[in-house]
């Protein structure tokens, strides 16, 4: 497979399969109160450069990190949730046109780590139901992120061939999911401390913001 960040370098598909948390939805700030608060109430000394430092989006690693015990587990879940109700993050600028226009073109799919009360609640705010035609939520799949587990349950429910699609997100886990999939990777630089990882994880495109994605993509002929 040809990897390019090329400007003006093109990607055939018919499916496009979005990550949802840092690719359309500015959350990392929404994220990071919420774990700041989730960590005093645990009378855990962790701050935003632990956070930044050790973050994933498997939030059970983050977990291992802090050494929050596996019995607290179900706790921390419960002070996180319960301090992020409190948030109203944005979408990240262009993104909602971005959706709008690829809605337009191709299939569109949302595979994220978030969970499905969260993320559908934050889908029907925006008016984005109707416009995907499949979603994978962190409670869907066995196994999560880097495992390529997520993937191949979108392209089962919207009846795709892996070499069809591209898949966008802003963490190397993304990445590194897409290509165990058999999927096209593409990254996207966001609002979580993961550009360092991104870069060297070596997306066949990273772009700079979501607005750049629909010139990068060609609606491919069917086979």
């Amino acid at each position: 497979m040809d990897r390019s960040n090329s400007p003006s370098a093109k990607f055939d598909a018919r499916v496009v399969l979005l990550d949802w948390d840092g690719t359309l939805l500015d959350s990392y700030a929404a994220d990071a109160r919420a774990y700041a608060a989730m960590f005093r109430a645990l009378e855990i000394n962790w701050g935003e450069a632990e956070l930044r430092r050790h973050y994933c989006p498997d939030w059970y690693e983050v977990y291992r990190a802090a050494r929050i015990p596996r019995e607290k587990w179900r706790k921390a879940d419960r002070l996180w949730r319960a301090a992020y109700r409190r948030e109203r993050p944005k979408l990240l600028p262009g993104a909602r046109e971005v959706v709008h226009r690829l809605a337009r073109r191709f299939r569109l799919g949302l595979v994220t780590s978030g969970s499905r009360d969260r993320v559908r609640e934050q889908i029907d705010a925006f008016g984005f139901d109707e416009l995907f035609a499949a979603f994978v939520f962190s409670e869907d799949a066995a196994r999560k992120k880097p495992h390529p587990a997520p993937l191949h349950l979108a392209l089962r429910r919207l009846d795709a061939r892996a070499e069809e699609c591209v898949y966008v997100g802003d963490a190397p886990e993304d990445i590194e999911m897409a290509r165990r999939a058999r999927v096209r990777p593409i990254g996207v630089l966001g609002p979580f401390p993961t550009a360092d990882r991104i870069r060297a994880a070596g997306p066949d495109l990273l772009l700079e913001s979501i607005r750049e994605l629909p010139r990068h993509l060609r609606l491919a002929n069917r086979g």
